[in-house]
């Protein structure tokens, strides 16, 4: 036979809490207070759109994996040091940017 463990207040709190998320998530009738998070539009992707640029050209212009530019854009990564600073630049001036583009392209 099993023994019995006694559970404590914080033990029971968290039980009842879990059993009301799975009604929640089973779509019964749950006495729950829902919070949904909004994140908002990264400046990664805002720079990016002023470009006109793929993600993956995007991550070539700044010279970083395109994956670390969709964790920037989902805000699970933030970008550091110079590519911060490039990113502020294109959202400001992508004109100029676009134009440095063109020069860097042309000598090619």
């Amino acid at each position: 036979m099993a023994k019995k463990v006694k559970r404590s207040r914080l033990a029971d709190d968290i039980f009842a809490s879990l059993n009301e998320a799975l009604k929640y998530a089973r779509g019964e009738k749950a006495d729950v207070i829902v919070h949904r998070v909004m994140v908002r539009d990264s400046d990664a992707r805002e720079a990016r759109h002023k470009l006109g640029l793929s993600q993956r050209e995007f991550a070539s212009l700044v010279g970083t994996a395109v994956g670390t530019v969709r964790k920037w854009e989902l805000g699970t990564r933030r970008p550091s040091g110079a590519a911060r600073t490039l990113i502020e630049v294109i959202k400001n001036e992508p004109k100029a940017v676009r134009r440095a583009i063109a020069k860097r392209n042309s000598a090619a």
